[in-house]
């Protein structure tokens, strides 16, 4: 039916067929063939282009009876849908896609969409831990395996990635985030949202990716999720807009959501600004934006939509053109139309972005195209994805710690693995694990018996008790102890010991935010037991977050940083510790050193009275704590040792070009990221003490050097005013080049007119 009604428009308005492979259409025919689309199409079709409902049955069994969920699946048959979520597998995206198709007047096929965050069925780490790694080849190839495993289940377009930048990790969805800083967070974006739509979105392995949450979502305030944001407009041009603008720019991501709070007392869904005059309008962004679940009817309790018919002409004003699982376009649009409260060419405009992205992803050529071949799902979980996903989550280990080179353990050691997250093949796999199944990650026990480790293994406390499955919370133990006494006595006859405490995988990742981010439950207190009866001890923290770590630091000789690594946890921690892998991994975040620091970042703005001053009590500083994180920013250590010199400077034709010499000087090939720092001393607008504005990841055998350069441009010396124009200033710069944001190696250039 739609390949006989849609050729027959084709040929009316003297086109090719609609069913021609995409990718062998001009843009003009594309677009003519939506006009001509548009032109058929009730207000009710089009409305229901704009509407996203959630999988309401089981697909591949009866229809349902009654209710919404009969008038869900009718409105399907009626073409008053446009999108579905969370429908997974080929037989049920089959089976609601000829709804739409078979059964529908015009035939017009769904695009079906689903949180594929890090991985789909093979689980990777997770994105904070990704963006660990600074490694982007890396990481778009993870993309690349979730969009793979992903269209192999006929889904076409994720929710990813999120690209908010936080500093804040009392907020639980930093876990889906590359961190604090715009310059990391807009190389991830870039290289994210290639992995997931590929060359050719036309291709039937690809899936169109979402940037969000714009905008600001980051900036919750106290960290608490869904909170209103607060910010000026320096920060949200100049750190939270960036990673969204690359995007477009550079990888041209198809769609975008808005976010859930409010932003200068507006909720991002009826927000003009980010949406007509930002993202559509400044950005020429040509893809849709999508609401968050239920954003649209949310405007009315947060007091800025009277009514839902109110939410549906504020959110389709402002540009958010498909609406999830809100309802308020499905039941108030048309009368608003109608009554001419809102121009039909709002309308027309959301229907012909949401119709473009179908045809991208080659659905009006094939609507079946995702579901075709059943020999797609044999790629599932397959060995070439899982040796993708331990290379990644080997790289994304950052070493914290390592005192009097306690690590890696040698040979012969006799080892006490201690802790309930070392035998845990759960919580591995964080939050958002997309289709992935519970229970599957490889426990840091199997990786230790894989490697031949001589460990004895003691769980010393649980970390949490009873049913604690998603959505709800976990239930964290805070008083069962009964395990102390077993685990000490392990420690005791141990050379050394690794302790494995963090979080639960669900204890980050959305409504999961914390207001002590310490070692929850008893686990603490484990610790310190298990270290006064050995003070040998490594510990490995899995979590979603930076956690406080402060005890530890101070007398814990090594601390290992390894976040929720996915399926191949177990064997990747297993071959940090042991020394098969030199750990390079570098923070994307900045560890606070107790929660009343919050929020500490590194890229911050001086004050007037910036200090230390000696004996004086009137600088900007705690009475109680030094103002610096516990780790910044860009630390993390290797088992060898780097050395950097001669950092030069170089300025021709308005370009800079700033090189620095690298060196192993340890006895182990080892991975360095050399990070760029830039400080602008004087600006127009005050510029933070340092802003990253390049790295490279550059591995060196003991004794190699190497030259690694850097090229700096208006797009790196530049910044955006408080009026949100940019603009590249003359005078001094100070740069900065090292392992870390404390990098200590550095020069200056002026920039003048001639």
């Amino acid at each position: 039916m739609i390949r006989k009604f849609l050729a027959g428009l084709a040929v009316m308005a003297g086109l090719s067929p609609v069913f021609s492979p995409v990718a062998a259409l001009a843009q003009d025919d594309v677009e003519r063939q939506i006009d001509a689309l548009l032109a058929e199409m009730t207000l009710e079709e089009k409305i229901g282009q704009l509407t996203q409902y959630s999988s309401f049955w089981d697909a591949t069994g009866p229809a349902p009876q009654g209710g919404e969920q009969e008038e869900k699946f009718d409105q399907v048959r009626d073409g008053r849908v446009g999108s579905m979520l969370n429908v997974v597998g080929r037989d049920e995206v089959r089976a609601v896609q000829e709804l739409a198709v078979e059964d529908s007047r015009l035939g017009i096929p769904l695009i079906f969409g689903y949180d594929v965050v890090h991985g789909h069925k093979t689980i990777f780490p997770i994105p904070l831990a990704e963006a660990a790694s600074w490694d982007l080849d890396l990481i778009e190839q993870s993309a690349r395996i979730a969009a793979i495993e992903a269209a192999a289940q006929g889904l076409n377009w994720t929710f990813a990635p999120m690209v908010d930048i936080s500093r804040d990790p009392r907020w639980g969805r930093v876990m889906e985030g590359a961190g604090e800083d715009p310059y990391l967070g807009s190389r991830v974006a870039v290289a994210r949202v290639n992995g997931f739509q590929g060359d050719d979105l036309s291709a039937d392995d690809t899936i169109a990716a979402t940037i969000k949450h714009l905008a600001g979502y980051g900036f919750s305030e106290g960290g608490r999720d869904y909170n209103t944001v607060d910010v000026g407009s320096v920060t949200l041009h100049n750190i939270i807009l960036p990673p969204f603008k690359a995007a477009i720019d550079e990888a041209n991501v198809r769609t975008a959501m808005n976010s859930f709070n409010t932003l200068n007392g507006v909720p991002a869904t009826g927000d003009s600004y980010l949406q007509r005059d930002l993202l559509k309008g400044a950005w020429g962004f040509d893809g849709f934006i999508v609401s968050d679940w239920g954003s649209g009817r949310e405007m009315i309790d947060h007091g800025f939509a009277a009514s839902e018919r109110d939410a549906a002409e504020l959110a389709i004003e402002a540009g958010s053109d498909m609406d999830m699982e809100s309802y308020v376009y499905r039941d108030h649009l048309a009368d608003l139309v109608e009554s001419g409260d809102v121009d039909i060419a709002l309308v027309d405009d959301a229907v012909r972005r949401v119709l473009r992205v179908k045809h991208e992803l080659g659905l009006f050529a094939d609507p079946y195209r995702y579901v075709d071949d059943p020999a797609q799902e044999d790629i599932l979980m397959a060995p070439a994805h899982r040796a993708i996903a331990l290379e990644v989550a080997k790289d994304s280990i950052v070493l914290l710690k390592n005192e009097d080179s306690l690590l890696p353990l040698k040979q012969g050691e006799k080892i006490a693995l201690i802790g309930a997250l070392a035998a845990d093949k759960d919580t591995p796999l964080g939050n958002w694990r997309a289709a992935g199944e519970s229970d599957t990650a490889v426990s840091v026990v199997e990786g230790f018996e894989a490697a031949g480790v001589d460990f004895t293994y003691r769980e010393g406390a649980a970390v949490q008790v009873g049913e604690a499955g998603f959505p709800q919370p976990v239930v964290v133990n805070t008083s069962d102890r009964s395990g102390f006494d077993a685990a000490v006595a392990a420690a005791r006859k141990a050379d050394k010991v690794v302790l494995v405490l963090g979080e639960d995988g669900l204890q980050s990742g959305e409504g999961r935010s914390r207001s002590d981010i310490g070692l929850p439950g008893v686990q603490q207190e484990l610790l310190e037991a298990v270290h006064a009866a050995n003070p040998a001890t490594v510990l490995v923290v899995m979590s979603g977050r930076p956690l406080i770590l402060d005890w530890a630091d101070a007398n814990i000789p090594a601390i290992v940083q390894a976040w929720h690594l996915g399926h191949e946890s177990g064997h990747a921690i297993a071959s940090v510790v042991t020394g098969a892998h030199n750990p390079g991994g570098k923070l994307p975040m900045s560890f606070p050193r107790s929660v009343g620091q919050i929020p500490v970042y590194y890229n911050y703005l001086n004050t007037g009275r910036p200090g230390p001053l000696e004996n004086e009590v009137f600088w900007s500083h705690y009475n109680d704590l030094p103002n610096t994180p516990l780790y910044p920013f860009g630390h993390g250590l290797s088992y060898t040792g780097f050395a950097y010199s001669e950092l030069e400077i170089v300025q021709n034709a308005g370009a800079v070009t700033v090189s620095v010499m690298v060196e192993n000087t340890g006895e182990m090939a080892g991975e360095e990221v050399v990070q760029l720092y830039l400080r602008d001393p004087v600006a127009s607008v005050a510029r933070p003490v340092r802003e990253l504005k390049g790295f490279e990841k550059v591995m060196l055998v003991p004794g190699e050097i190497t030259q690694v350069t850097f090229e700096l441009s208006g797009a790196e010396l530049g910044f955006y005013d408080q009026h949100g124009n940019f603009t590249v200033e003359y005078g001094a710069f100070e740069v900065y080049v090292g392992g870390s944001s404390m990098a200590d190696l550095g020069a200056s250039f002026t920039r003048t007119g001639d």
